[in-house]
């Protein structure tokens, strides 16, 4: 059975239906004009199409929270898809290898810069088996594949950091000390540098 939230319940990281289709509250604010009603002022992800957009719930509005379940499953690859011109990851169950599913680079979104063979996520499902997203590990290592030498005097600008491409494609801030072939541990919410792993 399906949880009725108040609109004041509608927050970050919930994922609720809306139109037939679940949304993830990526923000909301409560706000109260003058002699007004307070409203909740929601931003949405469709987590089927990955299209964004405000929506204003009042007092007297309820949203429903979708019925969602995860599952531990197993990146495989991507595949560009030429004839639509997207872009697919194909995934399988961790315990049967020959259930395979994919799910739209439009869905994913920033997720997939860190995506490499073999990563295991929480594939997240919507009602009868549709599969919604991915729930990445917060923290992954990653082996750094580019990363300029450091210049003798960089530090005395501030900062102490450069830009380095890890094996998966995506960019992170290292300090000056990574080097290529190094494997580092990225945090997958904040993307940022942790440690050398």
């Amino acid at each position: 059975m399906a949880n009725t939230l108040d609109y004041n319940e509608i927050k970050e990281r919930r994922i609720i239906v809306l139109y037939g289709e679940p949304h993830e509250v990526l923000s909301s604010h409560i706000a109260r004009k003058q002699q007004g009603k307070p409203t909740n002022q929601v931003k949405l992800r469709n987590l089927t199409t990955g299209v964004t957009r405000q929506e204003v719930f009042r007092m007297t509005d309820t949203a429903e929270e979708a019925d969602v379940t995860k599952r531990k499953s197993v990146f495989m690859y991507k595949k560009d898809n030429r004839q639509t011109g997207t872009v697919e990851y194909w995934f399988n169950s961790e315990k049967d290898r020959a259930d395979r599913f994919q799910i739209s680079g439009a869905v994913i979104e920033d997720k997939a810069k860190f995506l490499k063979e073999g990563t295991l996520v929480d594939a997240i499902f919507f009602g009868d088996d549709r599969v919604i997203g991915v729930n990445l590990p917060v923290k992954m290592d990653l082996k750094v594949v580019e990363a300029p030498a450091a210049v003798k005097g960089d530090t005395a600008r501030g900062g102490g950091t450069k830009a380095a491409i890890v094996e998966t494609g995506a960019s992170i801030q290292v300090p000056l000390f990574i080097a290529e072939g190094d494997i580092i541990r990225v945090n997958t919410e904040t993307e940022e540098y942790v440690e050398r792993a």
